[in-house]
């Protein structure tokens, strides 16, 4: 009987140990889920913040990115207008230049002008003798070139020098001893020069000597150089 009473005894010893590790084994169960579930929590919680605080930046950073487009684009519209405003200012002035090039020009001649008007009225003045009109004309010649002068235009006479096609046309050619071939014997009409840039070439007469010889067939065998440019021009 003792050995049966003590067996029962033990076996409920053990049960209730049982079920006292079950309950503690279940309660440590919940508490660390309860644990688990709280660091989740925390976790997201985290998260969540991380998340608005990026957000917010690149909000930051996009609202620092619309305020330096908007600035870079109203630079550019001023930039775009302030250059329409130059070119057309650029227009107005390149018209106005071709419209006056030669108002200085005309500024100086208008003495020459006066002049000639001063010429013909006394030429019409019965006691007007012909020396006054000559020394009014020299004079008015001269007040015309002085004014052609300050504005680059240079005649060209080259009475006695070499024949130069690029700055003399020849009208005529003349066989002559007196000077070496293709000399300038004659000025015809006078050439200018527009600040070194030939306006009109000057009419001269050439000379040669017998180079143009006449070989045993007849044939002319040779011609001044002058006359080459003169063959040239009319072909």
């Amino acid at each position: 009987m003792a050995t049966d009473e003590n067996a029962v005894s033990e076996s409920t010893d053990q049960a209730t140990s049982d079920t006292q590790a079950a309950a503690e084994n279940k309660l440590t169960s919940g508490l660390t889920s309860e644990a688990k579930s709280g660091m989740e929590k925390t976790a997201v919680a985290q998260e969540s913040k991380d998340v608005k605080e990026e957000l917010m930046k690149l909000q930051e950073q996009l609202k620092q990115a619309e305020n330096k487009a908007a600035k870079h684009w109203d630079e550019l519209l001023r930039a775009k207008a302030d250059l329409e405003n130059t070119r057309k200012r650029l227009q107005r002035e390149v018209e106005n230049a071709h419209k006056y090039a030669v108002e200085k020009f005309v500024q100086d001649l208008l003495p020459v002008i006066d002049s000639l008007e001063r010429g013909i009225s006394a030429a019409k003045e019965m006691d007007t003798d012909i020396k006054t009109l000559k020394e009014g004309a020299e004079l008015t010649f001269k007040m015309f070139n002085d004014c052609a002068s300050r504005f680059g235009v240079e005649p060209v006479y080259p009475q006695g020098e070499p024949f130069n096609p690029q700055y003399h046309q020849a009208v005529s050619i003349q066989e002559t001893s007196d000077y070496a071939p293709d000399t300038v014997i004659a000025v015809m009409q006078k050439g200018y020069l527009l600040n070194g840039r030939l306006v009109r070439p000057a009419m001269v007469v050439v000379s040669k000597t017998a180079e143009q010889v006449t070989d045993a067939t007849g044939h002319e065998t040779q011609k001044s150089h002058a006359e080459e440019v003169k063959t040239d021009t009319k072909a």
